[in-house]
């Protein structure tokens, strides 16, 4: 799996994401003791959350184990808790869950359910599965080729404000003929009018 994937999971491990989902005064708590690296107070916060349900907290729980934060590293717990939390909408476990499945990671390499994946996340805007859903479409990976469907979405991120979007949009649009990059623009224009920014996890926050 291409180094683009694998640079964008780092940049999801890296930072937590939050949303409506996390309300729970002990998931907030979780959230804030994961970003200072206090991991044993971040899992005893998020755990009992996610065992009711929370998708955030799910996601909370699956990123330590993901990465050996505080526990012992367990693909097997990771998939088991992004999965939950992907089955509850929430689309920073939707893209991880897809990357899990782009390099193998603890389940049999599956680009097709990556992309599954990824465009589930990226329906909501979330940046990194929209880049990610783009790059799959333009290079025909788990997903059949289609590269006025991989410049729409590397369209959608650029209009979200994500630089790294523009840069390979218009990479992209090199490849391309004028016909082909106005029909996706315009794909790309109705997608975003239909998905307004403030209903959207656009970003990492």
């Amino acid at each position: 799996m291409s180094k683009f994937i694998k640079l964008l999971f780092v940049m999801v491990l890296v930072l937590f994401a939050t949303s409506a989902f996390g309300d729970a005064k002990e998931v907030k708590k979780g959230i804030e003791a994961y970003n200072i690296g206090d991991y044993a107070t971040c899992i005893n916060m998020c755990m009992p959350d996610a065992e009711k349900g929370d998708p955030v907290a799910q996601f909370c729980v699956g990123r330590l184990y993901a990465n050996g934060f505080g526990v012992d590293m367990d693909d097997a717990q990771a998939l088991k808790w992004y999965g939950l939390s992907a089955e509850g909408g929430y689309a920073p476990a939707q893209f991880n869950l897809g990357v899990m499945h782009a390099n193998g990671w603890g389940v049999p390499m599956n680009d097709v359910e990556a992309a599954r994946l990824y465009r589930l996340s990226a329906e909501q805007g979330f940046l990194p599965a929209v880049n990610g859903l783009a790059y799959v479409n333009s290079r025909g990976i788990g997903i059949e080729k289609d590269v006025i469907e991989g410049f729409m979405w590397y369209e959608i991120g650029a209009q979200l404000g994500d630089l790294d979007a523009v840069v390979k949009r218009d990479a992209l649009a090199e490849k391309m003929s004028a016909e082909d990059i106005t029909a996706a623009t315009a794909k790309a224009t109705a997608w975003m009018e239909t998905h307004p920014k403030e209903t959207l996890h656009a970003g990492i926050e």
